[in-house]
C-alpha cells in the first residue's frame, strides 16, 4: 500500500436546492400574521423593497378611499370647540361616547393557584402550615386534581426543611458573632436538627388536605374522579341521598352502568339508579378547568369563500398584508453603475435580485392558494349547500394532480390555514379525508361517515340502542360498505359509548 498524495476526477450527479427556493417553500408554508412578519423584517433588511403608497393604486381604489376619508371627516368633532365651549357645541355627550375607541389590551389573568393562594391566605393559618399549603399548591393541576401523593408531598417539603437545616447549620459554623438569624425564617420552623419535630408528618398531610379540599371551587384537591364528585356531593349536605351512595360504595359499578346490578344491590328500581346516577351530570369532573388560565386563541382566515349570484367565489384575505415594490429612487441609483464601485455593484445586484424575487414569490404565493381553493370548493359544493354528510372524500394526490403542482407544495398550502365559509370558519385540512366504497362505486368522506354515525345514534331508542353491528347494517341499507371494527373507531373518536352504557330503562 502506497501513501502519498494524489488527484484524481470523478463524474457525479447532485441535487441542490436554491436557498432562495427553501425561503420559497417556508413562505408557502406560513399562515398569514407569520407573513405579514416576515414582509415586514423584509421591509427593513432590504432598502430595494418598499411599500405601495395609496397614490400608488388604481382609480377605483382612490375613489373609495376618498369616499372613506370624507366620510370620516363629517362625522370627526370639532375638538377645538369642544375644549372651548364644551361637548354641547361639538356634539353632545352620548355622541362622542359612541365614536369613542378603546383599543383592547391584553391583561395578565389570575389562574387556579392564585385563586386558591387567596383564598389560603384569608385563613388563620400558621406560616408552618403555609409552607405546606405552597407544596400542595405546587402539586395541583389545571383540572384541579392533586397529582402528587400525600407521600411524595411530605417527602418533598421534608426535602425543602433538610436544605434549611443545612444551610442554617454552615451558617452557625462560620459564625456572625451570634448575628439574628434571616427574617422570617424563624416563622418558617425549619432552623432545627433533623431530629427535631420540625418534620413534616402524614398527619399533618392530611390535615392540610382536608383544608385545601375546603376551598372553592369545589372538588379542587381531589386525587381521582370518586373523590372529586364525593367533594361536591358532600357540600350539598346530602351525604344519604342515592347518588352519593353509588358514588361512595359501588362507583365501579356505577361507571360501567350496571342497573340491574346496582337495583338489587340497594333496593331499589333500576330507573331509580338510573335517575340517581343522572344527578352526576350536574357536578363538574374537572372543577379547576373555570379558573385555569387560558390565552385567547384567535385565528385570521387566509382565505375567504362567499356565495355570489349563485356561486361561490374564493377571495385571500390579505388586506393587512403589505404591498410591495421596487424602490423607484434605488433603482435609479443601480441604473448609473458608473460611480459604483465593485463591491457596491455587487451588493446593489444582491439586493434588486433578492426584491425582485420576493415580490415573484409573493404572487405565486397567492396564485397557488387561489388555485388550492378553488379545487377545493369546487369539489366539495355540495358540503357547502347541504352540510357535511355531504362532504366527498379528497386526497393531497388528488388537488396536486389537477393543479399541476407537487403533493409537498399542495401540503404546504394547507397546512395550519384557515377558510372563512358560510359554514363557519374550518381548517384545510378539514375538506381533505380517506374514502369508504360504496355500492353505487362512488367513495364517500370518512368524515361524512362519522356525522352520519352520530346522527344515527342521537335519532335512536335509548331503550333499545344501536349495535356497532346494526350500525354496519345501517350503512349498508345507505348503500356504504363498512366494517363493525371501523364503526368501533368511529364511535369512540365521537365520544359515543357503547350500545350496553347507552341503554335507558
Amino acid at each position: 500500500m502506497r501513501t502519498g498524495l494524489s488527484q484524481h476526477t470523478s463524474l457525479r450527479q447532485e441535487l441542490r436546492v436554491n436557498p432562495r427556493l427553501y425561503q420559497a417553500m417556508d413562505m408557502l408554508y406560513m399562515p398569514m400574521m407569520d407573513l405579514q412578519q416576515h414582509l415586514k423584517q423584509e421591509l427593513l433588511a432590504n432598502p430595494f423593497l418598499e411599500l405601495l403608497e395609496p397614490e400608488d393604486e388604481t382609480p377605483e381604489q382612490k375613489d373609495a378611499e376618498q369616499e372613506k376619508e370624507q366620510k370620516e371627516k363629517e362625522e370627526e368633532m370639532d375638538w377645538e370647540e369642544i375644549l372651548l365651549n364644551g361637548f354641547e357645541v361639538g356634539g353632545t355627550r352620548e355622541q362622542y361616547e359612541q365614536l369613542e375607541y378603546t383599543e383592547p389590551v391584553t391583561v395578565e389573568t389570575k389562574d387556579l393557584i392564585d385563586y386558591l393562594r387567596e383564598q389560603l391566605q384569608m385563613m388563620t393559618l400558621t406560616p408552618r402550615q403555609l409552607l405546606l399549603a405552597e407544596e400542595f399548591l405546587g402539586n395541583i393541576n389545571d383540572e384541579g386534581y392533586l397529582a402528587a401523593s400525600l407521600e411524595e408531598i411530605v417527602g418533598s417539603v421534608n426535602q425543602l426543611v433538610t436544605g434549611h437545616v443545612e444551610k442554617d447549620g454552615e451558617g452557625g459554623e462560620d459564625g456572625d458573632d451570634g448575628a439574628a438569624p434571616a427574617a422570617g425564617a424563624s416563622d418558617l420552623a425549619v432552623r432545627s436538627s433533623p431530629s427535631s419535630p420540625s418534620y413534616y408528618t402524614m398527619a399533618e398531610a392530611e390535615e392540610m388536605l382536608g383544608i385545601i379540599q375546603r376551598l372553592d371551587p369545589p372538588g379542587v384537591g381531589a386525587r381521582d374522579l370518586r373523590e372529586c364528585l364525593l367533594i361536591q356531593l358532600g357540600e350539598q349536605a346530602d351525604t344519604t341521598s342515592l347518588t352519593f351512595r353509588l358514588v361512595h360504595d359501588a362507583f365501579p359499578d356505577l361507571i360501567a352502568h350496571r342497573w340491574n346490578d346496582l337495583a338489587k344491590r340497594f333496593g331499589v328500581e333500576p330507573a331509580a339508579v338510573q335517575s340517581a346516577a343522572d344527578e352526576l351530570a350536574r357536578l363538574d369532573p374537572k372543577p379547576g378547568l373555570k379558573h385555569a388560565s387560558q390565552s385567547d386563541g384567535y385565528i385570521i382566515p387566509d382565505l375567504i369563500v362567499e356565495k355570489i349570484g349563485g356561486r361561490y367565489q374564493v377571495f385571500l384575505n390579505d388586506t393587512g398584508m403589505p404591498r410591495l415594490r421596487l424602490s423607484r429612487s434605488y433603482q435609479e441609483i443601480a441604473r448609473d453603475k458608473k460611480k459604483m464601485t465593485p463591491e457596491n455593484r455587487e451588493f446593489i445586484a444582491s439586493k434588486m435580485n433578492s426584491a425582485n424575487w420576493m415580490i415573484q414569490a409573493i404572487e405565486q404565493r397567492r396564485q397557488t392558494m387561489l388555485k388550492v381553493m378553488n379545487f377545493i370548493v369546487d369539489r366539495q359544493r355540495e358540503f357547502f349547500e347541504k352540510g357535511i354528510e355531504y362532504l366527498r372524500p379528497l386526497t393531497l394526490r388528488e388537488v396536486a394532480e389537477v393543479i399541476n403542482m407537487h403533493e409537498s407544495t399542495v401540503s404546504r398550502v394547507t397546512n395550519e390555514k384557515y377558510v372563512q365559509t358560510p359554514r363557519g370558519v374550518l381548517p384545510l385540512k378539514f375538506f381533505f379525508s380517506s374514502a369508504l366504497a360504496t355500492a353505487s362505486g362512488e367513495d364517500a368522506s370518512a368524515r361524512s361517515i362519522r356525522a352520519k354515525l352520530q346522527k344515527m345514534v342521537s335519532e335512536e331508542d335509548t331503550a333499545k340502542p344501536l349495535t356497532d353491528q346494526q350500525i354496519v347494517h345501517l350503512f349498508q341499507e345507505q348503500g356504504i360498505q363498512i366494517a363493525r371494527r371501523t364503526v368501533a373507531k368511529y364511535r369512540d373518536q365521537l365520544g359515543i359509548l357503547p350500545a350496553r352504557m347507552r341503554k335507558r330503562v
